[in-house]
């Protein structure tokens, strides 16, 4: 078993191009971009890396900063000229996912601070904040949901902002779940600006507010999962920040937000694909390697249907996520939005299956604490309700691509 313990799984860190099980052939551009984050992650992250920053919670500053070093933050979006591209980031998301799963995350919220400063950012706000993000000399947070708000945030929003006389802004209230909050250099946060109306979703106004604004307090909060990026409560006592800090139009902020919904959730995806990913092949390298009854466990039957059943959901995602994520770069629109949906539910489904049958291929190894198996299956468990409850997208994907009554 030291053999198992210590190189099963690290196929997903292998050199070259070709990524386990794959049905779909990268371009040479997402080939060489795959190959560059498995450089940094073969150079810097080991088992036992993984395993510290998971246990004692702890950011992994130095990952990020060479993640950052690569350009891979960035990817090529430029201040005033090319935007986000879908499909790079979902590489380097399924990457990381396969792996270290918490700067997965983190990095989603790194590029959904990219989607909004590039798209709405003025001139000064895109000096000030976009560029030292696209080259990782700062970071950001997102503040949105709230103790309260859960799914009907925008109706349930209590954070407040009010303008004085000055012009400036005074804002008050609590975020909830906000990841990466005590260390991020900015937090791009939602508050409602004026009261709430038939059309909920307006009068919100987003803010860029220093994390070092006086008045803002966090509070991390102990979870199951995604234990390498803290999950912050994040309350705000009159903190006050000028006018310039209104990201985009003020109280159309999360209309905003909405517009950038499709490549987060393809973006979270990604992350979810990598963990079935990297499961699946610990799973399959685990079966290899353990003998009983004088024989691979991978022969038997009752193992081998549960890990191909995984293999198909796994492939199934593949293709919903990165085909969704070049329509995405190719152009808006309600396709676009449907594809999101479905990969999203797809890598959700293939994480938490994956997980769960890599959990039974290794039976009582797959409780041990320094083994990955519980981390991937722990981790997975975020993309059943995040970046949107898949309850909720199946909701709109009966509406918007089957054409069903809304449902009640």
């Amino acid at each position: 078993m030291d053999k198992i313990a210590g190189n099963v799984g690290n196929s997903n860190l292998d050199a070259g191009n070709a990524v386990p099980f794959s049905t779909r052939e990268d371009s040479p551009e997402i080939a060489n971009l795959r190959t560059k984050v498995r450089g940094v992650l073969r150079d810097l992250v080991t088992p036992e890396r993984l395993i510290k920053h998971d246990e004692e919670e702890v950011y992994d500053v130095e990952l990020f900063e060479a993640l950052a070093a690569e350009g891979l933050v960035g990817l090529g979006t430029e201040i005033d000229g090319a935007g986000p591209k879908h499909a790079r980031q979902v590489t380097v998301l399924e990457e990381l996912g396969a792996g270290a799963t918490s700067m997965a995350v983190s990095m989603v919220v790194q590029y959904m601070g990219v989607e909004l400063l590039h798209r709405y950012g003025s001139a000064r706000q895109k000096a000030e904040w976009l560029a030292p993000l696209l080259t990782g000399s700062a970071r950001m947070s997102f503040g949105l949901s709230e103790p309260a708000g859960g799914t009907d945030v925008a109706r349930q929003m209590a954070t407040t902002a009010s303008q004085r006389s000055d012009g400036s802004w005074v804002i008050n209230g609590a975020k909830k779940w906000i990841g990466g909050a005590s260390t991020a250099t900015f937090i791009i946060l939602l508050a409602r600006t004026e009261p709430v109306d038939k059309r909920v979703i307006d009068g919100i106004t987003m803010f860029i507010v220093p994390r070092d604004t006086p008045g803002i307090t966090t509070t991390p909060i102990d979870t199951m999962g995604i234990r390498a990026l803290e999950q912050a409560d994040v309350v705000l006592n009159d903190v006050v920040v000028p006018q310039e800090s209104v990201l985009g139009e003020v109280g159309k902020g999360f209309r905003s937000v909405l517009a950038t919904l499709n490549g987060e959730r393809l973006n979270g995806a990604a992350v979810a694909l990598g963990i079935a990913r990297g499961a699946l092949a610990y799973a399959v390298d685990y079966a290899n390697e353990r003998h009983a009854f004088d024989r691979p466990i991978g022969s038997f039957q009752g193992l081998q249907h549960p890990m191909v059943d995984a293999l198909t959901r796994v492939e199934s995602a593949r293709h919903l996520v990165y085909n969704g994520a070049e329509m995405s770069d190719q152009g808006s629109g309600e396709a676009v939005e449907n594809l999101s949906g479905l990969a999203k539910l797809a890598a959700a489904e293939a994480a938490t299956t994956a997980t769960d049958v890599g959990m039974r291929v290794m039976g009582g190894w797959g409780f041990h604490r320094h083994l990955p198996m519980q981390r991937y299956f722990r981790d997975a468990r975020l993309y059943t309700f995040a970046p949107l409850t898949d309850e909720m997208i199946r909701n709109q994907l009966a509406q918007r691509h089957l054409g069903l009554p809304r449902s009640t």
